[in-house]
């Protein structure tokens, strides 16, 4: 278990009822059977602990690393190996993949020499283009966890450059108004940060309309610019200067049918 942060509340409505979900999935691991869980999240922790289920735990933590000109390095016993991928999420997500690996009898040497080439699943700060001054990064993230740990992961792996944040409110969960509040400093780490969102989408889903006073209300940001038009949004990304920025492209959507190849180019 990788991280627990409330999400899904058209199917589980109470953040108890979406915790007892990992429970009941604990418990129904076989006897002598094994956990690998993420010990710096809370209730993840609090779950595996307190268990009384007869197995196996293994906890971990992130693995050591430097972030270098941009380019994320492991420190092992072997030296720094560089890597690909970057952010705690990744790096702690390494670690369970680790263990996991050990477990199966996969030696560290052989998880290492692997590990380095592992590009990252797709849409989840996938690279679209980079430059010398400028990067551009497309990301499935929509819970307020993925969010907030995509947004610190990239301006920490950039930190001299600009980081455009922008994030589509798109599911179900993220256009629900008692779940905004979730968002609260998500995207502070950017240094301009943009909501787009349609209130068309909002009406299909048949959820409460949402206006753009409460989502910046909820992200408590007063500089947050918010786009509820296409049009307006695309003009806005295609008129910025792409020199010495990090362009972060958040969505479970494509807001409003953004042509992401012309904007790689």
């Amino acid at each position: 278990i990788s991280g627990i942060a409330w999400d899904h509340v058209n199917v589980f409505p109470t953040f108890e009822n979406y915790l007892q979900q990992f429970e009941i999935f604990i418990n129904q691991i076989e006897k002598g059977g094994m956990l690998v869980y993420n010990q710096t999240d809370t209730n993840v922790r609090n779950l595996a602990e307190q268990s009384a289920n007869s197995i196996k735990k293994y906890p971990y933590d992130s693995l050591p690393h430097v972030v270098e000109n941009g380019k994320t390095y492991l420190l092992t016993d072997e030296g720094k190996i560089p890597l690909v991928v970057f952010g705690a999420h990744n790096l702690q997500n390494m670690a369970g993949a680790k263990w996991v690996c050990q477990l199966m009898g996969i030696s560290e040497a052989d998880f290492y020499e692997a590990i380095c080439s592992f590009g990252g699943a797709g849409k989840r700060l996938e690279k679209l283009a980079e430059t010398d001054t400028s990067v551009l990064f497309k990301d499935f993230a929509h819970s307020p966890s993925k969010v907030q740990a995509t947004v610190a992961a990239v301006k920490n792996q950039y930190p001299h450059r600009k980081l455009l944040a922008c994030f589509e409110l798109h599911t179900y969960s993220s256009l629900t108004p008692t779940f905004l509040k979730d968002y609260v400093g998500t995207l502070d780490p950017a240094d301009e940060a943009v909501v787009f969102y349609s209130p068309h989408a909002v009406a299909i889903k048949g959820l409460e309309a949402i206006t753009e006073n409460q989502i910046r209300a909820a992200f408590q940001r007063t500089d947050l610019k918010v786009f509820t038009e296409p049009e307006a949004f695309r003009k806005f990304i295609f008129d910025q200067d792409f020199k010495a920025i990090s362009l972060l492209m958040m969505s479970s959507g494509d807001y409003g049918g953004i042509d992401f190849e012309v904007l790689k180019n």
